[in-house]
């Protein structure tokens, strides 16, 4: 695990207080409450359909809650609007799918949003594209589009993408799910840069080893709810809860194991 960040004096930048949500009967976030500070990366996890998803898109406001509140930076998440559109893009997202534009090349993908929603000069923002392009390992990739380049580095591109925005944190939901695992390791790597580099991170992922690495603290979630929220030295090692206990077992059973600190 790496050394954790100054907390104590610090307001939260996410700060979720009981939110619900619900899709149709089924109870996706049954009254979450979890504060993200500055510099500090949390990782979420748990079974599949636990919330994890949910909580990570209701975040950026690309779910509606149905009861609670979410505050970035001290301000209140609007529920739509052009307040709502100003406020996401101070908060990067990166899915599971890239979800680049097939039609552009690496380096359009990344300028698009500065130039259309800040309105940055192309000079400017090709620029710092560049830039961020040598950062994620793809400084030989401007000019390709994205079919011509491996998942690894499709996502690697869209990490690229959201840092162009300068957010002031960064969401992660199952970034390397789509992936072969030989390039799984590619886009971590990245992460554990960013993470070091003390970016704001919530990261949805089933890479245990990499939450045990890198996160300032464990967030498990199941049915909708937040069941324990620790550091990971001590998730992983002693578990309060026993869905926790036999979710860990169920992972740990199928993967390398995680190295105890």
């Amino acid at each position: 695990m790496r050394d954790a960040p100054t907390l104590s004096t610090q307001q939260p930048y996410i700060d979720i207080r009981h939110v619900s949500k619900r899709f149709g009967s089924t109870q996706a976030l049954n009254d979450v409450s979890l504060a993200v500070h500055p510099g500090e990366v949390v990782a979420v996890v748990g079974p599949s359909g636990s919330g994890k998803s949910t909580l990570c898109r209701c975040i950026n406001g690309l779910e509606k809650i149905d009861a609670g509140e979410i505050y970035l930076g001290n301000t209140l998440l609007p529920r739509g609007g052009a307040g709502l559109a100003a406020m996401r893009a101070q908060v990067g997202m990166v899915f599971q799918s890239f979800n680049l534009f097939p039609h552009m090349t690496v380096l359009r993908n990344i300028t698009f949003a500065p130039m259309r929603v800040k309105r940055t000069p192309r000079a400017e923002a090709e620029q710092e594209a560049r830039a961020l392009l040598e950062r994620v390992g793809l400084a030989d990739k401007a000019d390709a589009f994205p079919s011509e380049l491996s998942g690894g580095q499709q996502q690697r591109a869209a990490i690229a993408r959201s840092l162009a925005m300068s957010p002031q944190a960064m969401l992660f939901d199952e970034p390397t799910s789509a992936l072969d695992p030989e390039l799984i390791k590619e886009v971590l790597d990245v992460m554990v840069e960013l993470a070091r580099q003390g970016t704001t991170m919530v990261v949805v992922t089933h890479e245990l080893g990499f939450a045990h690495e890198v996160a300032d603290k464990i967030v498990f979630m199941d049915r909708g709810a937040v069941v324990e929220e620790e550091a990971p030295e001590i998730f992983f090692r002693r578990p309060r809860t026993e869905r926790a206990r036999t979710f860990l077992s169920t992972m740990l059973a199928h993967r390398a194991p995680v190295q105890q600190t």
